[in-house]
């Protein structure tokens, strides 16, 4: 069955995400799992830089198609048989891009990846056109979109096919920043009706998604240290209340998504968000090579692709959820946490270290935060 595809309340009651949704999240576990593991092979075999190129790249190929879709589909999901058909493209474009992202890491090569990406998006550009036929509120909004979308998909192909090697990351870069202005140039005309209250359940269900890269390096230190007989359970409970605290911290924090502004910096900032998370899990993994003697990275550079990523972690949540509604201590607790998180990298046992900041980081926001998290609470 056709329906029109018409914009949704804002105030929509009991508005969750769909099974489709959690379809196309699905599809994305695969991807991340395997950008997460290009980067520890890349770590532990000491190619750090090149490793770390590679993910940014495969992770913002990742990033962006969700995060499009999600706002999209906040705004216009009507679930009917179109809808689901061309989202199902979308799925079987993140597949492409799974696949692909080996060749990545192993050679640079990105075609595979931008041949999924390329799917995904055109894909994205048949919705915005549907949404532009049916709402003549939102056309120029939505064909700004389309329009936005399809010619960078013009420019990709043609950095992947022309760009030579020394141009390809500065052209990426310039690619990337004008696929960021894609939908501020598009709002710009009508903004588009997202739910906050959905936009703010989705954003939590792929921090899950993410954080499942974390548990399974916790796993794999249960598992490497049974086998090898070397004891890893101090490291995989480390890393366990690592993840813990990721997850208490992120979903402690109230969500301010109250105007367009704030609309734009929120759903950006998870770029930083979601990827340290991602990298964090590499860098647990890493840390278990690296106590196993597998690894041929010196301890620092493997210690930093946990601590660092925590830092980056701390400080985009404090930004973003956690300042603007905080006072006193509490307003200061995240950014101190991700400098004493740095500090660690170069201390002795640096993981635990890190877990122990971690965990100290989330009982003083539960003792000195709760008070302010009420008034938000009710100011909202």
């Amino acid at each position: 069955m056709i329906r029109k595809l018409l914009a949704r309340d804002t105030a929509e009651a009991h508005r969750v995400a769909t099974p489709l949704e959690l379809l196309f999240d699905l599809s994305f576990v695969v991807a991340v799992a395997q950008a997460a593991a290009g980067l520890h092979h890349a770590v532990v075999e000491n190619h750090a830089g090149a490793g770390l190129l590679a993910f940014c790249m495969a992770f913002f190929a990742l990033w962006l198609p969700w995060l499009n879709f999600t706002w999209f589909a906040s705004a216009f999901d009507n679930d009917d048989t179109l809808y689901r058909i061309i989202t199902m493209f979308q799925i079987a474009g993140v597949l492409v891009i799974a696949a692909g992202i080996p060749a990545v890491f192993e050679r640079q090569d990105y075609r595979i990846v931008v041949s999924g990406y390329v799917v995904i998006r055109l894909a994205m550009v048949a919705h915005w056109l549907r949404a532009s036929l049916d709402n003549p509120a939102h056309k120029t909004c939505a064909r700004r979109y389309a329009a936005g979308i399809a010619g960078m998909q013009v420019l990709w192909v043609l950095w992947v096919v022309l760009a030579p090697p020394s141009l390809q990351l500065p052209l990426w870069v310039l690619g990337m920043i004008g696929e960021l202005l894609v939908p501020v140039w598009a709002e710009r005309a009508e903004a588009t009706s997202w739910h906050p209250h959905h936009i703010a359940e989705r954003h939590g269900l792929f921090t899950l998604i993410v954080l499942g890269e974390s548990i399974l390096s916790t796993t794999m230190a249960f598992q490497k240290g049974f086998d090898s007989g070397v004891n890893l359970i101090s490291l995989a409970a480390a890393s366990l209340i690592i993840v813990f605290s990721v997850w208490w911290i992120y979903f402690e924090a109230p969500t301010h998504l109250h105007n367009q502004k704030k609309a734009f910096l929120w759903g950006y900032a998870h770029l930083l968000i979601l990827g340290s998370i991602a990298a964090l899990g590499a860098g647990l993994a890493s840390s278990v090579d690296y106590d196993l003697h597998l690894s041929h990275a010196p301890g620092t550079t493997v210690a930093a692709f946990t601590t660092v990523p925590l830092a980056i972690f701390f400080l985009c949540v404090w930004y973003v959820q956690d300042c603007p509604g905080q006072a006193g201590l509490r307003k200061y607790l995240l950014p101190l946490g991700s400098v004493a998180v740095l500090a660690a990298t170069f201390g002795p046992a640096p993981i635990h270290v890190t877990a122990g900041i971690a965990a100290v980081v989330v009982v003083l926001t539960r003792l000195v935060g709760e008070p302010a998290q009420v008034a938000v609470a009710q100011s909202t």
